[in-house]
């Protein structure tokens, strides 16, 4: 039988951490009564974080261990570690011990089971010195996204079904989940949690992340919102460009008729601004031919997932 609640925690070089974690755990289950499962992944650590794990596997038969043969960075370990994890609810934790499972866990868990789809943890008492930082990125995010949450970038617990539907994700977009989840419709909640100093090993997160992860909030903003309908998009460009160039062209005209003057400056960058609105429409175009091309692949896979479930029902009856 499939566990009902799945712990997932990648780690990279965090060996000294690994015995507490996988202790506190225990408690969490022990207090929860459920059964769980424990999943690691080991992103490519260099310090036996994946040995010290296996030697606790015999004691903690549900303790299950992915390894990662370099480090490929916390979003492909999440990917990875989701798509093993079996179980109905799936709660996300560092391997720092900034947050203890003992003490988390069943507050996600709880959360959960009042109906949200999707629970962050919000930090309290938060002293690592990248509070500031922190508050900008938060501050971003719910201006520029349905999310209201103080803590969108900690802890979290999900359904299944959550997880099932989330897009491909690419590099650092770990840090959207919740944005994510809350533009497909799923009902977002909070829980505050107490933050623990870290005990042994170093951070791996720096302030050199701050304008990458700016980027990334503009490009997911930009896919959640055109990504079904980039002409909106790319032509609200072109449009834009060509009235302005077709005002523009007015104004010269007028001149021309009253004065017999020209400016030729403006008349470039009144033809400037008419190619990049044309070519705005093109690239509109050739987007709308991309996402049609897309949802038709997306239903061919949806269709040849439902001929290969129907296949294997016909091969258990038989």
């Amino acid at each position: 039988m499939p566990p009902t609640l799945s712990v997932l925690i990648p780690a990279y070089n965090e060996a000294e951490n690994i015995a507490e974690l996988v202790e506190r755990t225990a408690r969490a289950f022990e207090e929860l009564g459920v059964p769980g499962e424990l999943v690691f992944v080991d992103d490519g650590s260099a310090d036996g974080t994946g040995d010290v794990i296996e030697s606790l596997q015999a004691r903690y038969p549900w303790l299950r261990l992915i390894r990662h043969r370099r480090n490929r960075g916390l979003t492909v370990a999440l990917q990875n570690g989701f798509h093993a994890s079996r179980g109905e609810f799936i709660i996300f934790l560092p391997a720092d011990l900034e947050s203890h499972p003992d003490e988390d866990i069943p507050k996600l868990y709880h959360k959960l089971l009042e109906g949200y789809d999707v629970v962050s943890g919000w930090r309290q008492g938060r002293a690592d010195g990248k509070e500031f930082a922190s508050a900008i990125y938060n501050l971003v995010s719910s201006r520029l996204f349905d999310v209201q949450v103080h803590d969108a970038n900690w802890i979290k617990g999900f359904r299944r079904e959550v997880i099932e539907s989330l897009p491909p994700l690419r590099s650092d977009w770990h840090r959207f989940l919740l944005h994510i989840a809350a533009d497909q419709g799923w009902r977002v909640g909070e829980v505050p949690t107490k933050w623990h100093p870290r005990k042994a090993g170093r951070s791996h997160f720096g302030f050199g992340r701050i304008p990458v992860s700016f980027l990334d909030v503009l490009v997911i903003r930009f896919l959640l919102t055109f990504s079904q309908a980039p002409m909106r998009f790319f032509g609200g460009l072109g449009l834009a460009s060509l009235l302005i160039s077709g005002a523009i062209f007015l104004y010269l005209i007028s001149l021309w008729f009253a004065f017999e003057t020209q400016r030729r400056p403006i008349f470039w960058l009144a033809l400037g601004l008419a190619l990049a609105g044309l070519l705005f429409f093109l690239v509109g175009f050739l987007a709308e031919l991309i996402v049609a091309q897309g949802d038709r692949l997306t239903e061919l896979e949806r269709r040849l997932d439902a001929l290969t479930s129907a296949g294997e029902q016909d091969k258990a009856r038989k």
